[in-house]
């Protein structure tokens, strides 16, 4: 059960041996997607999108933030405090829930397939300190050199790593990632690290 105020590692990955994203398009929608269903309940730290899997680091709003937009319904309105409670901890889960089915929805749409596209349930560590998030944002971005796609981490296009590092505007929470690390040329040089293979690597065949 995802808590509010508290910073979660979350991924999934595709059912069997099939991709999550075949196009450059579709990694794109997906992000769009991520936006329309999660940025009520959540902030986004960083991400990676890989063909057949994401990571998302993010942090779940607080209570009464989340309170907040429950409250525009009539039905939340009339709830005991602790049915609303319990529907605040579900509706969170149910986010996530809708960002799979809505993608495969249209993913099925395109590719003339049937059936669920995601695992079941999505996957979730607990973020302890400052060390562990910085540790997990560069393993996130790392995905991609992991698993040989690429040589350095900034030539893959579909993680977090370009937008936190420049000044356009972006939905991530930029200053705050800057801000753990130090700056951002600590940010880069954290980067510039060789990955570490001793980390528990989520090993998809990609």
């Amino acid at each position: 059960m995802l808590h509010p105020s508290k910073f979660y590692h979350i991924y999934n990955h595709a059912n069997g041996d099939e991709n999550l994203f075949r196009e450059e398009k579709n990694y794109y929608f997906f992000l769009e997607k991520t936006s329309k269903y999660l940025t009520e309940y959540l902030s986004i730290y960083a991400y990676c999108l890989m063909p057949n899997h994401f990571h998302l680091l993010v942090r779940i709003h607080d209570e009464q933030s989340i309170c907040q937009v429950l409250s525009t319904s009539n039905a939340y309105n009339k709830m005991s405090e602790m049915n609303q409670v319990d529907s605040m901890y579900r509706k969170i889960s149910k986010s996530f829930a809708n960002l799979c089915s809505s993608y495969t929805q249209s993913y099925n749409k395109i590719y003339a397939r049937k059936g669920s596209l995601f695992m079941p349930n999505f996957k979730t560590n607990d973020i302890e300190n400052d060390l562990s998030f910085c540790a997990l944002v560069h393993y996130i971005h790392a995905n991609p050199v992991h698993h040989g796609f690429v040589k350095d981490i900034s030539d893959w296009k579909f993680s977090s790593f370009h937008a936190l590092c420049s000044d356009k505007p972006t939905k991530l929470e930029r200053n705050y990632v800057l801000d753990i690390f130090g700056n951002k040329q600590a940010f880069l040089n954290y980067h510039s690290r060789p990955i570490d293979r001793k980390y528990k690597w989520h090993d998809y065949t990609v």
